[in-house]
C-alpha cells in the first residue's frame, strides 16, 4: 500500500509543514503529568490549564519555540531535614508541549489556586484579494502585484 501524504497532493500547495507538525505531535510525550485541560473560551480564544500544585511561579517557564508552546516546571531542591512517612504530592520536573497553529499566539498566563492558566488567541488575518498581472514574454519590466483589501 502506498502512503499518501498531505504534501504530495497536487491541490495542497505549501502544506508540507502540516505533515511535519502532525509527526512532531505524535512523537510527543505520552506521560500524564501534570494533568491539564484545554477549553475554548470563545470562537478565537483558548485556555490551557495545568494542575501545578506545589510549584511557585518562579519554578515554571513558558516559551514558544518553533510554533510549539512549551511549559516546563522544576522545583527547587528541598533543603530541609523533613522525613516523609508518605509522599503522594509529586515534586518531579515536567515538560508539556502543545503545537500551535499558524496565527495562534499566547496572550498571557496566570496562576490561581495551584492551577496555571495559559491563554491563547487566534489572530484572524484580514482578507486580501490579489490581482496578478499577466506579462508577455516581451515585457522587460516586472509589474508589481496589486493588493486589494476585501470589504
Amino acid at each position: 500500500m502506498t502512503k499518501i501524504s498531505f504534501g504530495s497532493h497536487p491541490y495542497l500547495l505549501g502544506f508540507e509543514q502540516l505533515e511535519r507538525l502532525v509527526e512532531r505531535t505524535a512523537k510527543g510525550s505520552g506521560e500524564g503529568y501534570p494533568p491539564f485541560n484545554i477549553e475554548a473560551v470563545s470562537e478565537n480564544a483558548y485556555r490551557i490549564t495545568l494542575a501545578v500544585a506545589g510549584f511557585r511561579e518562579d519554578e515554571l517557564a513558558i516559551t514558544v519555540e518553533d510554533r510549539q508552546l512549551v511549559i516546563r516546571g522544576r522545583q527547587a531542591e528541598d533543603e530541609g531535614d523533613r522525613v516523609f512517612l508518605h509522599r503522594g504530592i509529586a515534586s518531579r520536573a515536567f515538560q508539556r508541549s502543545f503545537v500551535l497553529a499558524d496565527g495562534v499566539e499566547v496572550s498571557g498566563a496566570h496562576m490561581e489556586h495551584g492551577l496555571l492558566h495559559v491563554d491563547l488567541r487566534r489572530v484572524v488575518p484580514e482578507a486580501v484579494v490579489q490581482t496578478i498581472p499577466i506579462r508577455t514574454s516581451r515585457s522587460a519590466a516586472e509589474a508589481p502585484v496589486k493588493r486589494i483589501e476585501a470589504k
